[in-house]
């Protein structure tokens, strides 16, 4: 159980580098879009930026998880973190020695979302080498308790730093961050998976391998159905951040340090989401979970465009936050819970791929709209969709409370089957 988690060396050793990383994410998570707004002052240049990380991000998953699944996990992490050190450390280089570079943010969002999504899907995989199945929801429940800690501070702090010295040198802490994150690995040993045998992928097709990665996600009723549905919240929800950022900044003539007050507060979300997703999951299953993540997500972003007072914005992306967390721990620990391990760097990375399709298109669409139109009106429309999505959930496969007891296990020849 979750007590046992602490004496656990391997994670949380894994537990402590991310924690550092996440502190420094939490910068880059104001610092960036800042950074956009400086140098352009254009809420559809910020969106533009979000697409590129979308689009970097939907064409490096159609081949990262064949890759995760091929070779040596840890040490793909390690190099990761090493070449976002070396490309994020670029943005406050060249800010210092020429000024704003405005095609260099796209650049290093490019290059850092490719290399993020190798990290993030070998991450998943990771996990997995480091407790029990039974575990899953309790150590990620941890990982996000610590996120929300780094992301109450992080903001907040970002936009102290931000408003002093500026957000390109902001960009910098988080690149930092990323040497925490290298050394830690270093240090963690991946153990076999609990109930798994050994099984090495033999060289093939690639295509073969994607293609059955694919194929399981497709056979099982519940990964699919939260696959389209985490679609739709994406397309509809990816510019979410943009559109708050912009909100307290036009709308409400806030600076840099307000809008890190209301990121950093808005992230105790995250640390109640954690704390309580795994009692919660027990007890009212994961349909409730999920469905409930989605509908609350969407109200808090409505009323966070509605909101009459800044207090009241915090509160709400307080709400915002933990209906994230918890929705996105159930569904990420069912993901692993269901998938065999050699399978599960393909079907990580083919689920964020067709969930990253329609994000950089939302993106774009809805701060287009909200430069024309206000952000208070995107705000009310995305949470009235996700209310309906979350209702249309219930007549789906994912409304169950325990989806995990009922999926079939596949067998390699069964998964080179066509699809229906």
């Amino acid at each position: 159980m979750t007590s046992n988690l602490w004496r656990n060396r391997n994670f949380n050793i894994f537990w402590a580098g991310q924690t550092f990383s996440n502190l420094g994410d939490s910068f880059a998570l104001i610092a960036l879009p800042l950074l956009v707004l400086q140098a352009t002052g254009s809420v559809a240049q910020m969106g533009l930026v979000t697409a590129t990380f979308g689009i970097s991000s939907l064409f490096t998953n159609l081949i990262s998880g064949v890759v995760v699944d091929r070779v040596d996990r840890r040490l793909l992490m390690i190099w990761c973190d090493i070449g976002r050190l070396a490309v994020n450390a670029l943005i406050p280089l060249a800010w210092w020695l020429y000024g704003p570079q405005i095609w260099l943010i796209y650049l290093v969002t490019a290059v850092s979302a490719s290399l993020g999504s190798f990290f993030q899907v070998s991450y998943i995989t990771a996990i997995t080498h480091l407790v029990n199945k039974d575990q899953l929801t309790s150590a990620h429940g941890r990982l996000q308790t610590t996120f929300g800690f780094a992301f109450v501070t992080g903001p907040m702090l970002a936009g102290f730093v931000s408003a002093q010295v500026g957000p390109a040198m902001t960009v910098g802490a988080n690149a930092v961050s990323f040497t925490f994150s290298a050394i830690s690995l270093a240090f963690v040993r991946f153990l076999p998976v609990e109930g798994e045998a050994a099984h090495e992928i033999q060289p093939k097709n690639l295509l073969q391998e994607w293609l059955s990665g694919l194929k399981f996600l497709w056979n099982q009723p519940v990964l699919r159905t939260v696959t389209i549905i985490l679609g739709f919240y994406s397309l509809i929800n990816t510019a979410s951040l943009d559109l708050f950022i912009f909100h307290l900044k036009h709308d409400w003539k806030e600076d840099d340090n307000a809008v890190g007050i209301m990121l950093g507060l808005s992230s105790i979300g995250f640390i109640i989401g954690g704390v309580t997703v795994a009692w919660v999951r027990q007890r009212l299953g994961f349909g409730f979970c999920f469905l409930g993540g989605i509908a609350v997500g969407g109200v808090s972003t409505a009323f966070i465009g509605l909101a009459p007072s800044f207090l009241l914005i915090c509160l709400m992306g307080m709400a915002f936050t933990y209906a994230s967390s918890v929705q996105a721990t159930v569904s990420m620990a069912l993901r692993q819970a269901i998938t065999p391990n050699h399978m599960l760097g393909r079907v990580t990375a083919i689920f964020w791929a067709l969930n990253a399709v329609p994000g950089p298109l939302g993106a774009a669409i809805a701060t287009t709209i909200a430069e024309k139109t206000g952000t208070v009106t995107v705000l009310v429309g995305i949470g009235i969709f996700c209310l309906v999505l979350a209702l249309v959930g219930l007549f789906t496969p994912v409304h169950q409370a325990h989806p995990e007891k009922t999926a079939t296990q596949f067998s390699e020849p069964e998964l080179a089957q066509p699809l229906p």
